[in-house]
C-alpha cells in the first residue's frame, strides 16, 4: 500500500477503521445485544398481556376456544391464548404436547407471571404464562412469540447499521481526500525543492508556514540547504585556496631547477641554490600531508573509535622540545601537571599541539608559555604568546581551511586542530590577552 498515493492510503484506513468496528458490532450482536433483544421480546409479550386482561379479558372468555386460532394482538409478532388451568381443551394451534407441557407449568407455577422458554418444532418459543382466577375455576394466559420476532428484530438493526456504515465510507471519500490533499501539498512542495537540491539549484529558500512534523521537515531540508550551499561555497574556495597554495612551491622549485640547466644560480651559487628548492619541497611536502591528514580525520569523524589512555605531559613536552629550534631566540615557560594521563588517539594529540604551536611560534615576538591543569571533570591546556592581536573579524573563521592570517600565509593547521577536537568531544577557545594571543584547550574526562 506504501506505494499507492496518499488519498488511497487515507480512505483505505478510514475504511478498515469502519470494518473493524462493524466486526466488532457484529460480535457484539452475538452475545449482548442477543441477551438484549430476548429481554426485549418478554418486555413485549407482558406488555401486551397487561392490556389484553385490562380490556379485553372478559370478552375472550365469553369467546371460548371455539375458533380454536386463539387471540391475536394489535403485534402480529405476539399471540394470546387462554388455557383452563386443567382439563383437555385447548386451541389447535400449538402441539398437543407443547399446551401440556404449559398446563403443567401452570400448575406448579406460584407467581401470578412468570417467564419461560421452550423449543417446538425447532425453533425457540419464549412465553409468559400469567395465572387469572375467575369463580369457577382459574385460568392461564399464555402469551408467547417465536424467535423468528427476535431474529427480526437483529435484521433490521444490522440492515440499519449496515445503510449507516455504507454512507460513512462513502461520505469518507470527501474528507479522506482533503485530508490528503491538505498534507500532500506541502509535501509536494517539499518534494521539488528536494529534486532541485539533488541537481545542485538550492538558490531559491524552503518556506513552510507550519509547526508540525511537516513543518518541521520543511525546516530540517532548509538548513541541509544552507549547510549545503555553504560547504559548496568552502569547496570552492578550498579548492581556489589549493591550486594557489601549492602552485607557488612548484614555481619556485620548476624556475629554480630551469635556472640551474640553463647555468644561472639565483641564491649565488649551486648549494644555496638547491637549499631553496628543497625548502620549496618541503612546504610542499607538508601541505600535501596535512591535507591527506583532513581527509583521513573527516573520515574517522563518521566512524566508531576505540580509544587508549596516554600520558599527555609527555606529548606536548615532546612536542615543544622538537619545535624550539625553528626559533631559538623565543623563551619558553611550561608549567605541566607531571603523570596527567588522557582517553584519546596520542598520534592525533601530538599533531594537535604542533600546529597550535606551530601557529603560536610565528607570532610570538619573545616568549611562548604553555600550562595544564587537571581537575576530576577536566584537562585544560593553555598556551599563549605575546605577539599581536588577531583582527576580530578573523576570531569567527580561524578554523576555515587556507584561511590567510596577518602574514599572509593560507594554511589548514586549526581546521586539522578543530577535526581533533570533536573526535575528543573537546572544545578550544582562541582569545586576545592584554599583550598577545592565548588558545585555551578544554578536554573533558571520560
Amino acid at each position: 500500500m506504501k506505494n499507492k498515493s496518499l488519498a488511497f492510503q487515507i480512505w483505505t484506513v478510514f475504511c478498515g477503521i469502519l470494518l473493524t468496528i462493524s466486526i466488532l458490532l457484529l460480535i457484539l450482536f452475538s452475545t449482548t445485544l442477543r441477551n438484549f433483544f430476548t429481554d426485549e421480546i418478554y418486555t413485549n409479550i407482558e406488555n401486551e398481556q397487561h392490556v389484553l386482561t385490562e380490556y379485553s379479558f372478559s370478552h375472550s372468555l365469553e369467546r371460548g376456544f371455539d375458533d380454536g386460532n386463539g387471540s391475536r394482538s394489535a403485534n402480529r409478532y405476539v399471540q394470546h391464548m387462554i388455557l383452563p388451568e386443567n382439563g383437555t381443551q385447548y386451541p389447535q394451534v400449538l402441539p398437543r404436547s407443547f399446551i401440556e407441557k404449559v398446563q403443567t407449568l401452570g400448575k406448579n407455577q406460584e407467581s401470578e407471571s412468570k417467564r419461560y422458554s421452550e423449543k417446538v418444532d425447532g425453533e425457540y418459543v419464549f412465553f409468559v404464562l400469567k395465572k387469572i382466577p375467575t369463580d369457577n375455576q382459574t385460568y392461564l394466559l399464555l402469551s408467547y412469540a417465536l424467535d423468528s420476532y427476535r431474529d427480526d428484530l437483529s435484521f433490521t438493526l444490522f440492515k440499519q447499521l449496515l445503510f449507516i456504515l455504507i454512507g460513512v465510507i462513502l461520505l469518507s471519500w470527501i474528507p479522506s481526500i482533503w485530508l490528503a490533499k491538505y498534507l500532500s501539498k506541502p509535501l509536494v512542495t517539499l518534494e521539488k525543492h528536494v529534486k532541485r537540491i539533488s541537481t545542485q539549484d538550492w538558490d531559491d529558500p524552503v518556506v513552510v508556514d507550519r509547526e508540525d512534523e511537516i513543518g518541521k521537515l520543511g525546516h530540517t531540508i532548509e538548513d541541509m540547504r544552507q549547510k549545503l550551499i555553504q560547504k559548496d561555497e568552502t569547496e570552492r574556495t578550498l579548492l581556489q585556496n589549493i591550486s594557489h597554495d601549492l602552485k607557488t612551491p612548484v614555481m619556485v622549485i620548476r624556475g629554480y631547477t630551469q635556472s640551474i640547466k640553463d647555468g644561472i644560480y639565483p641564491k649565488g651559487d649551486l648549494e644555496n641554490t638547491i637549499q631553496v628548492i628543497e625548502g620549496e619541497a618541503e612546504k610542499l611536502e607538508k601541505k600535501i600531508k596535512d591535507l591527506l591528514y583532513l581527509t583521513k580525520l573527516d573520515y574517522l569523524l563518521k566512524q566508531e573509535r576505540d580509544y587508549g589512555s596516554f600520558n599527555i605531559q609527555e606529548v606536548i613536552q615532546e612536542v615543544i622540545e622538537r619545535l624550539k629550534w625553528s626559533r631559538k631566540e623565543l623563551s619558553w615557560k611550561v608549567q605541566l601537571e607531571k603523570g596527567t594521563m588522557m582517553t584519546g588517539d596520542q598520534e592525533q594529540w601530538s599533531k594537535l599541539m604542533e600546529n597550535v604551536l606551530e601557529n603560536q611560534i610565528r607570532y610570538a615576538e619573545s616568549i611562548v608559555e604553555v600550562s595544564m591543569k587537571s581537575t576530576k571533570t577536566c584537562i585544560s591546556i593553555k598556551i599563549k604568546n605575546d605577539g599581536p592581536h588577531i583582527e576580530k573579524e578573523m576570531l569567527s573563521n580561524l578554523y576555515e581551511p587556507f584561511n590567510k592570517g596577518k602574514k599572509g600565509e593560507f594554511g589548514i593547521g586549526l581546521s586539522i586542530v578543530k577535526r581533533i577536537l570533536t573526535l575528543h568531544h573537546a572544545n578550544m577557545e582562541i582569545h586576545n590577552d592584554q599583550i598577545g594571543v592565548y588558545y585555551l584547550i578544554i578536554v573533558p574526562k571520560q
